[in-house]
């Protein structure tokens, strides 16, 4: 199937590592110009090497998506740089953390701000384009009640609902938004490999609960965000799809 990419113009927010950059190669690999960001200034600089060999314009630089300013300033320049952005990925995380403000402050700055900083910088240029495709990333862990109480979980939960919102709202202008929430997944450097290393009984009590007996890999999730950030999904608008190799016990009707 041809996704229809080519010559696409996207903007990957945390495309450095793990599933982000997983999404940055697949869309680069279906000829794709790509704009991509992490807080590391080296990981951004070996991504786009990297990247650069599927022969298409990339770009890249490091932010604090925290930093409003500077995040915002990035956003409107790599959206020049790469010629106005039909696709936006934002998939920076906190992560986890339980007992303290400071983790919902931090949660809500990078799970909820920085999404919706990107949106509010890119979505106007989609719209006055005619079009783009907004893909945003919650997770499993906002569909069920897992690891305990905690701001990861719940502010996950808003962009599920946010993306429908965004979407009703944008059908007209020709700009689909979608949510995809991954189950867990391990990558070399990733917060699952940390857990197996740290806490082991735990991590072997979720990979237990894995249907087919393991976790799942970035490019597995970037293949899906890469179908609905697609024209091939131009019928795909305000869906939430869950990749999790059957992990969540929720029906959906």
């Amino acid at each position: 199937m041809d996704l229809g990419l080519g010559g696409k113009k996207a903007v990957v927010v945390g495309g450095a590592r793990g599933i982000g950059y997983a999404v940055a190669e697949t869309l680069a690999r279906e000829g794709a110009d790509v704009a991509i960001t992490a807080r590391g200034e080296d990981a951004v600089k070996d991504a786009v090497a990297n990247l650069r060999k599927y022969g298409t314009n990339v770009i890249g630089s490091p932010v604090n998506v925290q930093r409003a300013d500077e995040y915002k300033e990035w956003l409107a320049r790599v959206d020049e740089e790469i010629g106005g952005a039909d696709i936006l990925v934002p998939i920076t995380s906190a992560g986890g953390g339980t007992g303290s403000e400071k983790y919902w402050q931090r949660a809500f700055e990078v799970d909820v701000m920085g999404p919706a900083r990107a949106v509010d910088a890119l979505l106007p240029g989609m719209v006055e384009r005619g079009g783009g495709s907004i893909v945003l990333i919650a997770t499993t862990s906002a569909l069920e009640a897992m690891g305990g109480p905690q701001p990861y979980n719940a502010l996950k939960t808003s962009l599920i609902t946010w993306g429908k919102q965004l979407a009703l709202a944008h059908g007209k202008d020709n700009v689909r938004v979608n949510v995809v929430s991954p189950g867990p997944i391990e990558f070399e450097g990733g917060n699952w490999e940390m857990i197996k290393g740290t806490m082991e009984k735990f991590y072997t009590s979720i990979l237990r609960q894995q249907p087919m007996g393991r976790f799942g890999k970035p490019e597995e999730i970037a293949r899906a965000i890469a179908f609905l950030a697609s024209p091939a999904a131009s019928w795909c608008n305000g869906s939430h799809l869950v990749v999790d190799g059957g992990f969540t016990n929720r029906t959906h009707f």
